[in-house]
């Protein structure tokens, strides 16, 4: 995003990098020109003392009408942010649980244009809840990255999460999305070590994503006190909230995780509580948003429930 100081910085080998909001807090420069509603959201609930829950579920899943239905119940139901996943073919990250969401939202019609009007629609209702895209760079590309930025903001989308753009390819999508006063939270995982590490934070914002093991979406459940260790470890390199997710899917779980982490990310669990209210042709019942709510709900009695660790 813009800020009035100087955007840019060098790293050791002379390439220009984007200073993030939590580079220029450390160097005594915080004046600024935009502030996200995800960066809004996360100093909130740094004031209430207590971690967010964001939820994931996807776009068009099992169909463009329930879907927009559960996104627009979900704040109420205790989503803190929300991450809405773009629908792809081909994903690499995705458990079978979200791959298969994936493909009932395709079967049912939806586009990234259909993701994009799903996102204004909530925004008739709802101007503060942070939205963040999550999916793969190839819709994207095809739809043109700048076309892209300008439709997203456009929209009310605060931010995104592009899980096959390393840092080494910023100049695709990343850079541009900070000039359009974008965020863009990048993964880190149990393999990024401290020297991966800057790389990866160098033009993150908004906040990190942990991801708490090491596998695919809701292949297995994290391990609460190496989850700790590595939060810890990775708040020694940014003053960005932490968030942490994948595998995560009781309030007990949540609860653990929220102790230590600025935000929990569930996913897996919500698309399959969508899965799980659909009719034997795959239809959406008049289960399917209560389905969800009544599980987001759970699960934000356990984020609010942690005690905090100082």
């Amino acid at each position: 995003m813009r800020v009035s100081a100087n955007p840019e910085s060098r790293d050791k080998s002379g390439n220009c990098v984007w200073m993030p909001d939590h580079r220029f807090a450390a160097s005594g420069m915080t004046e600024r020109l935009v502030t996200t509603r995800i960066e809004q959201r996360f100093a909130t609930l740094a004031r209430e003392g207590r971690a967010a829950l964001v939820t994931f579920t996807m776009a068009g899943d099992p169909d463009p009408r329930t879907a927009l239905a559960i996104l627009n119940a979900l704040p109420k139901a205790g989503a803190d942010v929300i991450e809405l996943g773009m629908p792809f073919t081909d994903p690499m990250a995705d458990g079978p649980a979200v791959q298969a969401a994936g493909l009932r939202a395709l079967k049912a019609g939806q586009t990234l244009k259909r993701t994009l009007a799903c996102v204004r629609d909530f925004r008739k209702a709802d101007d503060t809840t942070p939205i963040v895209l999550m999916g793969y760079y190839n819709p994207i590309y095809v739809y043109g990255v700048e076309r892209f930025l300008t439709d997203a903001k456009a929209a009310g989308v605060d931010g995104f999460i592009v899980v096959d753009l390393p840092p080494e390819e910023d100049d695709e999508l990343c850079l541009p999305a900070l000039n359009a006063g974008l965020n863009f939270i990048r993964l880190a995982t149990p393999t990024t070590d401290d020297k991966r590490l800057p790389a990866v934070l160098a033009n993150t914002s908004g906040f990190v994503y942990y991801v708490s093991i090491t596998g695919i979406t809701g292949a297995a459940a994290p391990d609460v006190s190496k989850v700790a260790a590595a939060v810890i470890r990775i708040k020694r390199h940014t003053r960005l909230p932490v968030a942490v997710g994948f595998g995560v899917r009781t309030a007990a779980q949540a609860r653990a995780i929220a102790a230590g982490a600025e935000a929990v990310v569930v996913g897996s669990a919500l698309v399959g509580a969508v899965k799980d209210s659909l009719d034997k042709e795959g239809r959406a019942t008049a289960r399917t948003v209560t389905a969800v709510t009544t599980l987001v709900a759970e699960l934000a009695r356990g984020v609010r429930g942690a005690k905090r660790k100082a």
